[in-house]
């Protein structure tokens, strides 16, 4: 191994020994897991905690002056749904229009499978038609079909 080499291989195993422990800040974890459930009015359908909008920004700033106020997440949350409505939840609530949210996705699959298996059930329990009668002329030609692979 060069002298070069030595070097970079000291270097790179000494430099974890002078590096700094990480540490996390708490608000900002809380602050980010309430971002994560509030939808960014700019950037539609990307959460709060995700999105690089000016507006964004605002919002998790406000969020965290309330975490530092004492308010809870629940409280936090009302004041974001107040102002701009239950748009800002990326999750809809269980009442109201919410309620329709969630309801009417599972109720239109719930009645497509019922539907499907009335219609599957009913293409297997009806009766073909029987088949139509051979006329005489036509008989005559399979019989003699037959008498032909017969050899």
């Amino acid at each position: 191994m060069s002298r070069y080499g030595l070097l970079l291989a000291s270097i790179l195993f000494a430099a974890p020994v002078f590096s700094a422990p990480v540490s996390e800040d708490p608000l900002e974890r809380r602050m980010l897991d309430i971002a994560k459930d509030m939808r960014c009015a700019v950037c539609q359908n990307q959460p709060v905690s995700e999105s690089n909008a000016d507006l964004a920004r605002d919002v998790r700033r406000i969020i965290r002056e309330q975490l530092e106020a004492g308010k809870s997440r629940e409280e936090i949350i009302a004041y974001f749904v107040e102002r701009y409505g239950d748009f800002v939840l990326l999750k809809p609530r269980y009442e109201g229009a919410g309620l329709v949210v969630w309801i009417l996705p599972i109720s239109f699959i719930l009645i497509l499978g019922v539907s499907a298996f009335i219609f599957i059930r009913r293409r297997l329990r009806a009766q073909l038609p029987p088949p139509p009668e051979l006329s005489e002329e036509d008989a005559a030609r399979v019989r003699a079909a037959r008498q032909q692979e017969a050899p």
